[in-house]
């Protein structure tokens, strides 16, 4: 039944569009007919609305159709480590953890705090963190990389300027039944008292899960349940998605297929960089797209950079500016 409505669905978008073209084209042909009459004017208005609302259709299926992977539809599973920087690339991570939460948010996603580990001084260490919604791993496979920063200090009295960096993972949420076998001699599984903000359970229960599968050495945690049966729980299903994705890559001729070539966390490896000074830009280096409302950015409104991967993986090769809230997006095919 969903495939029936699904396809349903194509159907009447097509017959949608398919009127829309035979109305626009009748009405070129009386605005043409009656061009001496004053009525041809309103006509060429009329049949303009209709090829704007042509172009809404038109442009609403092609970013539709950049969603082609297996995965692109599933919930995202996201991971941020500060790398090069010390405190400050750790202020940097919790930095992109509030983009991440609050482009999330703004598309009515629900974001889950999976684990986050603070940092001693400031930032975080670590954190993972799940937005469900439709297609957010198709939307956010872009933010696989290095992120790098450039700031006047706010830790630093000279108020000198530094460059931070923070290492971004994104995985699809692992389906039930996943085909991944895991024995439980494959497991070590460590509890511990969960850190930082979360109620009165926080540092009174080791309520914090750690599982570590020992032939990979991947580890999964969780601490944000109240229980440890609920972290648990959460942990497995963080170290399924991690084995899933490895189990995925063994078919492809390169073990980071998938999840990208996996780099320093460090100078020359960044996908995309943020200048908060001397100037502010943020930009993307695989696609080209620029945006100066830095701010805006730090926010949550990434959707130009998002957009710009999956046009750029799908051979489009769009080159954008954005200045402040307006985007010019040139397509060249």
């Amino acid at each position: 039944m969903q495939e029936l409505a699904h396809l349903k669905e194509q159907v009447d978008e097509y017959e949608h569009l398919a009127g829309l073209l035979e109305e626009w084209e009748v009405l070129l042909q009386l605005a043409q007919e009656e061009s001496q009459d004053e009525d041809s004017q309103e006509l060429l208005e009329e049949a303009y609305k209709i090829k704007d609302r042509v172009e809404r259709v038109l442009d609403k299926k092609e970013r539709s159709l950049l969603f082609q992977g297996s995965y692109d539809k599933k919930n995202a599973l996201i991971s941020i480590h500060p790398g090069a920087g010390g405190l400050e690339a750790q202020d940097w991570a919790e930095m992109l953890l509030r983009m991440y939460t609050r482009w999330g948010e703004k598309r009515g996603y629900e974001v889950e705090l999976l684990e986050l580990l603070p940092g001693d001084e400031a930032g975080i260490k670590s954190v993972t963190l799940m937005l469900k919604g439709e297609k957010a791993y198709g939307y956010l496979q872009s933010e696989r990389g290095v992120h790098r920063l450039v700031r006047i200090s706010p830790f630093d009295t000279g108020g000198r300027r530094h460059t931070s960096f923070a290492s971004v993972d994104v995985l699809p949420e692992a389906e039930e039944g996943v085909d991944v076998t895991i024995e439980p001699e494959e497991l070590r599984i460590d509890t511990f008292r969960a850190r930082g903000a979360g109620g009165q359970h926080v540092n009174t229960t080791d309520s914090a899960v750690r599982i570590t599968h020992i032939p990979t050495g991947i580890v999964a945690q969780c601490q944000n349940e109240r229980s440890q049966h609920s972290n648990k729980e959460r942990a497995m299903h963080i170290l399924l998605a991690r084995l899933a994705d490895i189990s995925r890559q063994k078919q492809q001729e390169e073990l980071n297929a998938l999840r990208g070539e996996q780099k320093e966390i460090a100078w020359g490896s960044q996908i995309r960089s943020y200048t908060f000074h001397p100037y502010s830009l943020v930009k993307d280096h695989r696609t080209g797209v620029e945006a100066g409302n830095i701010t805006g950015v730090m926010d949550g409104d990434i959707d130009i950079f998002l957009e710009a991967f999956l046009r750029y993986k799908a051979n489009l090769q769009p080159g954008i500016t954005a200045k402040g809230d307006k985007a010019n997006i040139l397509h060249e095919q």
